[in-house]
């Protein structure tokens, strides 16, 4: 990749890392036209990354459990579209400022609960692609709880549960292991709606 190429894909993250900013600091609207324009400026065919760190965020930013199933299941599709010479940024619904290394999420400069810099040496990208699943999968079962799909929620709770080792045994890997074990505890005793399990929620 050459030094204009590997501009253009910084700019793409930045631009993503700065609409998610604006999201977590409750600017939802805003959030969803950037982030908007930049998936129509990449299209349906671009950069897996890309394409998998916005659709994850903007499932984040949507109102209408439905819509926000339909990001999360563009994220998935995305995700599994990576290249295995595809190295993964930081995975989706990290918080910004963090460094890349777990799974693969896409915003470059967007990290959320993850390794600190200097703690983990950052895995190749077959390893980073295998950490993006537990975090998908989960996000796809608390879409379907909200949409009273309990069995859909089982089935990506379960494979949520089935990927987490590839997690490291760090901030954010931990974090990830106790959401889906609230998830689950929730879905076996309120099947109703239950919040979108944002990584900021994480203990």
């Amino acid at each position: 990749m050459t030094e204009q190429q590997e501009a253009s894909e910084d700019a793409v993250m930045t631009r993503i890392g700065q609409a998610v900013i604006l999201l977590h600091a409750g600017d939802r609207e805003e959030a969803r036209n950037r982030l908007g324009e930049i998936w129509a400026e990449i299209g349906a065919e671009g950069d897996s990354l890309h394409r998998c760190t916005l659709a994850h965020y903007m499932a984040d930013a949507q109102d209408d459990p439905a819509d926000e199933l339909a990001w999360d299941l563009r994220a998935l599709t995305a995700a599994d579209g990576l290249r295995p010479g595809e190295e993964p940024g930081p995975a989706p619904g990290r918080e910004p400022g963090q460094p890349p290394g777990r799974r693969p999420g896409p915003v470059a400069g967007q990290g959320g609960a993850g390794q600190g810099a200097g703690q983990t040496a950052r895995p190749g990208p077959q390893q980073a692609v295998r950490v993006f699943y537990p975090s998908l999968h989960l996000s796809l079962a608390a879409d379907y709880v909200k949409l009273r799909r309990p069995e859909a929620a089982r089935v990506h709770l379960a494979r949520a549960r089935a990927a987490t080792g590839a997690l490291a045994d760090d901030g954010y890997g931990n974090g990830v292991r106790a959401a889906i074990a609230r998830l689950e505890r929730r879905l076996a005793t309120e099947p109703g709606e239950v919040p979108r399990p944002f990584p900021e929620q994480y203990p």
